[in-house]
């Protein structure tokens, strides 16, 4: 692994220079750093702005990254970014980040607003090595996380069938997560911790983010952006 420092960024996030290059680094830096991981919210946590970060895939090697600010109140948004980026770090299951975390990193330092929560398009500890993309996201800018994934990392039984019904996400006999349902009827979304908040807390604010659809609306817009971003347009 490289170690050229890091450099200080506008919401005091640290993007560094450069990335693991390899597989074996890259494990070995999870491997560190989910030592760090912290399972639970601050006495204080207070949530007044959150923001939703995707990844959209215009080639191989060329991502873009999305950032979206949203009021956690109102859910109006209050500032959004399109970043794109190339990366040669292998697609590799569980090694998302090392491609992903540069763009997304960029795209939150461009933001006007800061986040008091990020809501990643995808895993927490609910991961081989119980270091996903928020909690990575997460650990590095210190800033509270979770991930909010589609499909689930793990087993797990069907929850309730009203919104807000729950159950264990489990990977290895260890609760790494929750199946929530956020609307009635509709297929569950999955949360994991990624950072400084519990996993009551993570899912209480997903609630809240998903008023309406199946999936919060920082993860809707951010979709969307990240859709319009990989199209043969950009567009």
């Amino acid at each position: 692994m490289t170690s050229s420092p890091p450099t200080t960024t506008r919401h005091g996030t640290l993007s560094p220079v450069e990335w693991p290059k390899t597989v074996e680094d890259a494990v070995a830096l999870q491997e560190r750093l989910r030592t760090q991981v912290i399972t639970t919210s601050a006495p204080d946590l207070r949530i007044d702005t959150v923001a939703g970060l995707d990844v959209g895939y215009r080639s191989n090697d060329t991502v873009a990254g999305v950032c979206v600010v949203f009021d956690a109140k109102t859910l109006v948004i209050l500032d959004e970014v399109v970043v794109e980026n190339t990366t040669d770090f292998p697609y590799i299951a569980g090694l998302f980040a090392f491609r992903e975390m540069p763009v997304l990193l960029r795209a939150l330092d461009r933001v006007a607003v800061a986040p008091d929560l990020l809501v990643a398009d995808g895993q927490g500890l609910a991961h081989p090595r119980r270091f996903g993309l928020a909690c990575h996201l997460g650990v590095h800018t210190g800033i509270p996380s979770i991930g909010v994934a589609k499909n689930a990392m793990g087993e797990f039984e069907q929850p309730g069938h009203a919104r807000g019904s729950m159950s264990d996400l489990v990977m290895d006999g260890e609760v790494v997560g929750r199946a929530l349902r956020t609307q009635d009827g509709v297929k569950p979304v999955f949360v994991s911790v990624g950072h400084k908040i519990d996993l009551d807390r993570a899912c209480a604010e997903v609630l809240r983010l998903a008023p309406r659809y199946r999936l919060p609306e920082t993860t809707r817009r951010a979709d969307t952006l990240t859709r319009q971003a990989a199209s043969p347009a950009g567009s």
